[in-house]
């Protein structure tokens, strides 16, 4: 059985519903802690997803489905507080009327600087829940580019984006047949990317990782960089890839512990990210998910279902998003509960 330290997933991530009011000021509470990475979308209207984290400052958006640069948008995401944030009077983040969704992670606040690779960095880092916010700016060039993530174990995901110019959403995972030049794009459906040597020489390490030494979209010369790092910790987060069988009694993907927040993408073919958590549809089979490359609404629909269960998840169709014959997925999950912490209380299934 799983063993976990963290009791309480709810201490590091959580999803937050809420319902907008147009107002210049809106506060979300229930968090339950003060949130550094706040990811929210509106989910009953056609609305770009929102990014927003304590490093580079809560006014500065980023937008998930979208290769825009930064924004400075002060009427969204207008201030990370104690348990929960504040919101302005932007469409994306308070429409009047409209539901929303927010996911939240704790890292440790602004920051403080890094000189652990060839690029020295801001890194905002909670080692127990093993997340860490980085930014940096890019060089372009060297033989030796890497960058400083402060987790202190080897990262499973790595999510950047450059915060000066229209660019790609570039994400490295550790299923991804090479660990040196293959690539996903958040903002996009398309398939496995691959560049010579777009990760540097070699694969993360328990301090760094590495960046292009040719200046593609992870070190472009002068910009500033953000990436988000995850490493995973048993029965709070997992990182991982599976086969999908075509049936709609899926592939059973153990994660040891019931999860909370799943995304999936296909890996090998065009596929959309598909999201799903346990707040939106709190039965299974849950059939409430997002595209995270996409601005669509909310779906709700039994052809895209999931069922969350005490120790992992499974697909509940034959869709080729996340369960296509033969075809492997990598997938982010965290936790609602582990299947059994250092308390040794089990969890149950919805």
């Amino acid at each position: 059985m799983a063993y976990t330290t963290i009791n309480k997933s709810t201490d590091y991530f959580n999803t937050v519903l809420y319902t907008g009011d147009g107002a210049s000021t809106h506060q979300i509470t229930g968090v339950g802690f003060q949130p550094d990475w706040n990811w929210h979308k509106i989910r009953n209207d056609t609305d770009w997803h929102m990014v927003n984290d304590a490093v580079r400052g809560a006014n500065y958006a980023i937008y998930p489905n979208a290769t825009n640069a930064q924004g400075n948008v002060p009427t969204g995401l207008k201030s990370f507080d104690s348990d929960g944030f504040t919101v302005g009077s932007l469409n994306d983040s308070n429409q009047n009327n409209g539901t929303f969704v927010s996911w939240n992670w704790k890292a440790n606040g602004a920051g403080s600087a890094n000189t652990d690779g060839s690029i020295s960095s801001t890194v905002s880092v909670n080692t127990t829940s093993g997340f860490s916010i980085v930014k940096y700016v890019g060089t372009g060039s060297g033989s030796n580019s890497t960058v400083g993530h402060g987790l202190g174990v080897t990262p499973s995901i790595i999510i950047v984006k450059s915060l000066d110019s229209v660019t790609d959403w570039v994400v490295w995972n550790k299923d991804l047949p090479s660990q040196t030049n293959n690539y996903l794009r958040l903002n996009t459906n398309q398939a496995i990317g691959t560049t010579t040597n777009y990760w540097n020489s070699s694969a993360p390490t328990n301090q760094v990782f590495g960046v292009s030494p040719d200046g593609y979209n992870n070190n472009k010369s002068g910009e500033d960089t953000i990436a988000y790092c995850f490493a995973e910790k048993q029965g709070y987060s997992k990182f991982g890839s599976y086969v999908g069988n075509g049936n709609a009694d899926g592939t059973f993907v153990y994660t040891g512990f019931k999860p909370a927040f799943v995304m999936i993408k296909n890996t090998s073919a065009t596929g959309v990210w598909r999201m799903w958590d346990n707040k939106r549809d709190v039965d299974n089979p849950n059939t409430a998910n997002f595209q995270a490359n996409a601005s669509n609404a909310e779906y709700n629909d039994p052809a895209v279902a999931i069922d969350f269960l005490s120790n992992g998840f499974k697909p509940r169709s034959t869709d080729s998003s996340y369960n296509g014959s033969g075809a492997t997925y990598i997938y982010m999950a965290f936790a609602e509960a582990p299947l059994v912490g250092s308390n040794n209380v089990p969890c149950t299934a919805r």
